[in-house]
């Protein structure tokens, strides 16, 4: 199998699943943040969140959001950060999102580099206007 989480979903790779059904499995990260640090992939092979059929987007986060409250709790940590990258970063070509369990002064810094402001409110505005422009319409 040529990608990784097809092999976990089928079982032909190894992993440590926290979560396993119809919809979504969640297994440990092999190279964790922080202890608890769990990848949550579709079964159905998809690369990237805008590939996620508009079907299956609600029953794949309910996934993971049963994984994040599942993660704060058993790691009993304060909060956690969710997140996906989509192509760049993505080291395995198959949508997966990262639950990472937080607390206070954790050390986790610089996952969002560098940070701005917009130049000017005409700057902000343009960019708000570019973006519903783009938004696709739903289908």
């Amino acid at each position: 199998m040529d990608c990784l989480f097809c092999a976990v979903v089928a079982g032909s790779a190894h992993a440590h699943r926290v979560l396993d059904d119809e919809v979504a499995v969640a297994f440990l990260d092999h190279r964790p943040l922080f202890p608890g640090h769990v990848l949550v992939v579709p079964r159905r092979h998809v690369e990237t969140v805008t590939d996620l059929p508009p079907g299956d987007v609600g029953p794949f986060f309910t996934r993971v959001q049963r994984v994040t409250a599942a993660v704060e709790r058993g790691m009993g940590a304060v909060g956690s950060f969710v997140a996906a990258n989509n192509r760049i970063s993505q080291s395995v070509p198959h949508l997966h999102v990262h639950v990472v369990p937080r607390n206070p002064k954790d050390g986790l810094r610089g996952f969002f580099w560098p940070r701005s402001r917009y130049a000017s409110e005409a700057e902000a505005a343009e960019v708000t206007a570019r973006l519903r422009a783009a938004i696709p319409e739903p289908d």
